[in-house]
């Protein structure tokens, strides 16, 4: 079962929040099994643009970190096909284009679960459902993952 991970994931774990949701991001990122996770190239850019504006990075020190989260997970990119979607789905459902463009990406590449804080929680489109790891009630499908993921050699 794959699953993709919105911009607020990454920049908690790079520490670009507070300190429990950073410890929490962290600690997520490491539980997952790496071969089941997807990073939209969207989510990248975002980050480009978190790190370097709210964290107020410098731009080597953002590039090396966005080379690092492609370095550790493997990058989709957004096509045409995906974004004529993302601009279904945000019309449909009043979404951000963008962020309609991230769960279309983790749909085009059969992610079951696109774990976000900023979009809503137990929003299922085509198959992919947004969970919010930081709530206090884990959803059995990110649950039934991370117990699968402690089994594997």
């Amino acid at each position: 079962m794959r699953v993709a991970l919105d911009t607020n994931i990454l920049a908690y774990a790079e520490g670009v929040g507070d300190k429990a949701r950073c410890h929490a991001a962290r600690k997520l990122i490491e539980e997952l099994p790496e071969t089941l996770v997807l990073l939209p190239a969207q989510t990248l850019g975002e980050l480009y643009r978190v790190l370097t504006g709210k964290a107020r990075w410098n731009c080597d020190d953002t590039r090396q970190a966005i080379l690092g989260w492609a370095d550790c997970f493997p990058v989709a990119d957004s096509t045409w096909t995906a974004f004529q979607s993302a601009v279904d789905l945000s019309v449909a459902h009043g979404l951000s284009v963008w962020d309609a463009l991230i769960i279309s990406v983790a749909a085009e590449n059969r992610c079951r679960m696109l774990l976000s804080e900023d979009m809503h929680d137990g929003f299922t489109w085509h198959g992919v459902i947004v969970l919010n790891p930081f709530v206090s009630r884990t959803h059995p499908l990110l649950v039934s993952l991370l117990e699968s993921a402690k089994e594997m050699p």
